[in-house]
């Protein structure tokens, strides 16, 4: 049996063995990026501008929508689609406990107010039942997280909405290319948001963002907000009339003429990164300890990022030690070579920012009422990155060897979790929340 690595022993993953960049520059990403630049039109004010209007087309086709507004980044498109709605000053918007900060931050750039929900602990997703027992006489709107990759269980949350004349909003920045009962993400609600930030599935060479929908008058709220409430001409003089109040957040022409060219190779990307992933995966299902993430047989997973939960069971230990199993595990598997990392450190309501006025309504913000989120943060780890490379196949295998390497000394582990003075998460983020603003 070889020793760990965090014991001293040889490293499974070799050091200076690198996740592959990305996204992938090819070529043709680089004559795209050129052909911006020797156009001279970098932005959607510049008239005769053909790049970001070719993205908006065709990524509303990929998704299956009439209509597609990109933006500078994924965060203002959720804001713009959240304005764009009609969610505004003291409404209500329902958002799960366990996401990307800027699912619970869109709110609050338009005066609402976010309402948390728990989710449910297998999809990792918002749960239809919690949601709507969030449901107010002030809720407007529900934003629905494809988080990880994994659409959520629409159905039934489009129910909740219909019953209670909510607005669902698609939150699919980590969803690019999942599908749900066969049709894609970004299409099932009143108006949707991706992102095309650097880390994405489909990504471009800094930020960016996209708004999709079916509904002629969103989207052109959408547009209009998209740069001052203005009307821009696709040709000809800009008026400087503002119509409505909006923002600056016009996307960059180069950027979206690099998402372009990444589209064509989207799918033969998607399609090869899918196989590499479930051959990883079917290879940790082999394991005791890991609960490896799955797809329902009515969606399909775009594998954004990859979360595994562990059972301490199969350490011979008390579910109550599922945290200080996790710890173990992650500081052995690190030690290996292997990124294995929290994503969210705490529940979204237990974030500082909604601990301080104007935001903390009354106590309403805390991490104890989401007992499903807390049991993930607290027994679980991610890959991110590391697996959306076409060609990273390789390097799975050889983080699939550290599991099981792990696995071989689970005596070990199980001795040490047993006895370690553990912390969670959450309290590690409180004392990083202290230090940061000491």
């Amino acid at each position: 049996m070889d020793k760990l690595a965090m014991l001293g022993g040889d490293r499974t993953v070799p050091k200076g063995r690198r996740i592959p960049q990305w996204p992938m520059v090819t070529p043709d990403d680089e004559d795209a990026v050129r052909r911006v630049m020797d156009g001279g039109r970098f932005t959607s004010a510049s008239s005769g501008e053909e790049e970001i209007e070719g993205l908006e087309r065709e990524w509303a086709a990929e998704v299956e929508t009439r209509h597609c507004v990109a933006v500078s980044n994924g965060t203002t498109a959720l804001s713009l689609a959240l304005a764009a709605a009609g969610v505004g000053p003291g409404d209500e918007v329902i958002v799960p406990a366990l996401s990307f900060i800027a699912s619970a931050l869109a709110p609050l750039h338009v005066s609402a107010v976010p309402v948390f929900a728990d989710i449910d602990p297998v999809t990792f997703n918002v749960d239809p039942a919690a949601a709507e027992a969030a449901v107010t006489e002030r809720t407007r709107a529900i934003i629905v997280v494809h988080l990880h990759g994994l659409p959520a269980d629409l159905t039934e949350l489009l129910a909740v909405a219909g019953r209670h004349d909510l607005t669902v909003i698609e939150d699919a920045a980590q969803a690019h290319g999942a599908r749900y009962h066969d049709r894609p993400v970004g299409g099932f609600g009143a108006v949707n948001t991706f992102s095309l930030n650097v880390s994405k599935n489909l990504a471009t060479c800094g930020e960016g963002g996209l708004i999709t929908t079916d509904d002629p008058e969103l989207y052109q709220r959408a547009l209009m907000m998209r740069q001052f409430g203005e009307v821009i001409p696709k040709r000809g003089p800009r008026s400087y009339v503002s119509h409505m109040l909006g923002w600056n957040h016009k996307p960059n022409a180069i950027q979206c003429a690099f998402t372009r060219s990444r589209l064509s190779r989207f799918a033969k990307e998607a399609e090869q990164r899918a196989a590499n992933v479930e051959r990883f995966l079917g290879r940790l299902a082999e394991l005791p300890w890991l609960r490896v993430p799955r797809q329902p047989d009515d969606r399909t997973h775009a594998w954004h990022i990859l979360r595994f939960r562990v059972d301490p069971a199969a350490f011979g230990l008390e579910p109550e030690l599922a945290g200080p199993v996790r710890a173990l595990v992650m500081r052995a598997l690190r030690a290996e070579g292997v990124p294995a990392t929290h994503y969210q450190l705490m529940p979204l309501p237990a974030q500082p920012v909604f601990q301080t006025p104007p935001h903390d309504d009354g106590g309403r913000y805390h991490g104890a009422g989401f007992p499903a989120t807390l049991d993930v943060i607290d027994c679980s780890f991610t890959i991110q990155k590391a697996h959306l490379h076409p060609e990273a196949l390789p390097l799975l295998d050889l983080y699939a060897d550290a599991a099981a390497k792990v696995w071989e000394h689970r005596d070990l582990i199980a001795e040490r979790a047993a006895k370690l003075d553990y912390r969670t998460p959450w309290q590690q983020a409180a004392d990083i929340a202290a230090k940061e603003l000491a």
